[in-house]
């Protein structure tokens, strides 16, 4: 039972799946326009959390988030500069930095779960010390906790960062998925001085159909000028087709998607109280992503040998993961159920 990699077992949105068939009848199979996309989701913005940015002039297309936060990278760093990850957190954010040559300083996150300021000074002090250019990669809200950055929090960090003239780019691609009782702070309407790779495709569930946005805050639309054109270029035409309908969508598609991610929310809490009281996890306030504490080396591996339920290891996620898996409950209840179960039935 794969319950690992970050995509919902949901049916395509149907304004979607109208929009791709409708291009697919057309023959309209060509090279990518992007204004509309960028369009398209700055009203999405707008209405859903009242920011009305971002214009077309502050975005690019690129293929995915992370090749775009990868683009920026080279951008506005050197080899050898720093990037400043908070683990427990998304794998390739160790990855992609490094095969773009830049190393990684880790600043990990509090004992609550959530960005620790003692730690980012630390880590900001190191990654700035021979006087070199530093990034802070954030994931917002984050991956795997769940955690949903407050408004006070971030600024907290901008105020910091700009201390140490550390420079910001902001993983967003989850934001359309926070769950009743927190709210999202999109990162641009506390500072001007940022990146924002985000796309549509955690929340419609269009991974394979590729097409991210690049969103630079006004003090940082010099530096997007400067990326390659041959970057723009990558992105899919249908999967910019289908961002466009996903984020211009009103039939109330992902707000009964958040209410059976709450439900599932709720779900996966009882069932790990009822048949695995010795795991413990704090409810995620986003994403459809469960980051539970199972203790031992490697549960996930433990669980796929045994329980044949397919979860994330936690120690790649970096430090503070050992004893940790990341479960995917964006699938039905009964699936969850009978995963958890199964996990019980081999827990030791």
């Amino acid at each position: 039972m794969p319950l690992w990699v970050a995509e919902m077992d949901a049916e395509l949105a149907p304004t979607v799946r109208e929009a791709l068939q409708s291009a697919i009848v057309r023959g309209d199979t060509g090279y990518p326009f992007a204004e509309d996309y960028a369009s398209a989701l700055s009203d999405f913005a707008a209405r859903r959390w009242d920011w009305p940015d971002p214009r077309v002039e502050q975005t690019a297309l690129v293929p995915d988030v992370m090749m775009g936060i990868t683009e920026v990278l080279r951008l506005i760093t050197e080899p050898g500069d720093a990037v400043v990850v908070t683990p427990p957190v998304y794998p390739p954010f160790y990855a992609f930095p490094t095969s773009a040559e830049r190393r990684i300083v880790e600043a990990p996150l509090g004992a609550n779960g959530r960005l620790d300021l003692q730690t980012l000074q630390t880590a900001f002090e190191q990654a700035t010390s021979a006087r070199r250019q530093a990034v802070l990669l954030l994931s917002n809200p984050h991956n795997p906790t769940g955690a949903v950055h407050t408004r006070e929090e971030l600024q907290a960090v901008v105020a910091l960062a700009a201390a140490h003239r550390v420079r910001i780019i902001s993983d967003e691609i989850h934001g359309p998925l926070v769950l009743p009782g927190a709210r999202f702070t999109p990162l641009l309407t506390v500072t001007q001085d940022a990146f924002v790779a985000t796309s549509a495709s955690k929340a419609w569930n269009l991974a394979g159909l590729k097409a991210g946005l690049l969103i630079a805050g006004e003090d940082c639309v010099s530096d997007l000028r400067r990326l390659p054109e041959e970057v723009r270029h990558g992105a899919s035409h249908l999967g910019v087709i289908a961002q466009i309908a996903a984020l211009t969508d009103t039939s109330g598609w992902l707000d009964d998607l958040l209410s059976a991610l709450e439900v599932n929310r709720a779900l996966l809490g009882d069932l790990v109280a009822q048949h695995l009281p010795d795991v413990s996890y704090t409810p995620p306030e986003g994403t459809y992503l469960a980051w539970l504490n199972c203790g031992g080396e490697d549960p996930a591996r433990y669980f796929l040998e045994n329980a044949r339920v397919g979860l994330n290891a936690g120690h790649t996620f970096g430090t503070g993961g050992t004893g940790h898996v990341r479960l995917n409950f964006a699938t039905s209840p009964q699936i969850l159920t009978e995963a958890v179960r199964r996990m019980a039935a081999v827990d030791q």
